[in-house]
């Protein structure tokens, strides 16, 4: 299709003439192939070969298209991308591509966020339609985005009965009899510090803010009869509930924050582990000294 024939086209289904495409690729030999694809198509095509200089165009400049590889070195990657054109430009239509064909197989979560993904090597006829035709479309409705801070306070109650469930099923690990408050109640301060924790991190190499319910927790733990190990197991399966109620919401967590966050939590939680192991050996201690 000629050039004049392709904007008469796009005049005549409301698009802009020269659609401009943000294309954001680490690979210059894809980068520079695709960019002159999409420009012989009669696109406008800006170039990022990282997810930095993409994030600095986004906040810059206004795009109609966002084609950007999934996995890119550096920081970030390419879901960090989407979520900034999502934020910034809701109606711009997001696709990501990827070299990993089982990629099309676990697409369902990164399609919560891009409108579509494709598998390298991308067949420039292909692309080209598919980009036409989802401008056409339009974008899907933009879905809400929460931090993982949010999800994790309203999950709150959740992820403490799905991690009770879990320490209730290994009976050979934590065998100490205890009911339902006993061996949760420690949780809701631990997830009003982890949620504080992550709405105001700390700079990178800060040691965790002291908490006193930590050391009491671990006093406690050793009057009940815990032994150390079994104190580490139930933070080992605590972590493992966190995670899945992030999973269970992965169609709502907002990908551009979702790993400094999870550094956090396993920080946070390792953090209050080490505190509660403290005061437990500290009380140890004070059994063992002569009556």
């Amino acid at each position: 299709m000629m050039a004049d024939e392709s904007s008469s086209v796009a005049e005549r289904n409301g698009l802009p003439t020269r659609p401009k495409v943000l294309l954001v690729d680490d690979t210059e030999a894809v980068r520079v192939t695709l960019q002159m694809v999409l420009e012989h198509n009669d696109f406008e095509v800006v170039a990022a070969t990282n997810v930095n200089d993409a994030l600095r165009l986004i906040a810059s400049q206004r795009f109609d298209v966002l084609l950007s590889d999934l996995h890119m070195p550096g920081a970030g990657d390419g879901l960090t991308v989407v979520s900034a054109m999502r934020h910034s430009h809701p109606s711009a239509v997001t696709v990501i591509f990827s070299g990993y064909p089982e990629m099309k197989e676990a697409a369902a979560a990164i399609l919560m966020q891009a409108d579509e993904i494709l598998v390298k090597p991308l067949d420039p006829k292909s692309l080209v339609e598919t980009i036409r035709e989802r401008l056409k479309r339009g974008v899907k409705s933009v879905r809400s985005v929460e931090n993982v801070a949010n999800i994790l306070e309203r999950e709150t109650q959740a992820t403490i009965d799905e991690w009770f469930l879990r320490v209730e099923l290994e009976p050979t690990v934590i065998s100490v009899p205890l009911d339902y408050e006993e061996r949760s109640g420690h949780l809701p301060q631990m997830f009003r510090d982890l949620v504080s924790r992550l709405r105001y991190p700390l700079p990178l190499g800060t040691r965790a803010l002291v908490s006193p319910s930590a050391a009491k927790h671990g006093l406690a733990r050793r009057r009940q009869g815990y032994s150390a190990a079994m104190i580490v197991e139930e933070s080992r399966m605590l972590q493992v509930s966190i995670f899945q109620t992030l999973q269970n919401n992965l169609h709502k967590v907002d990908f551009s924050l979702l790993l400094v966050d999870v550094m956090a939590i396993a920080d946070e939680v390792d953090s209050q582990l080490a505190q509660t192991m403290a005061s437990y050996v500290a009380e140890s201690q004070i059994d063992a000294l002569p009556v």
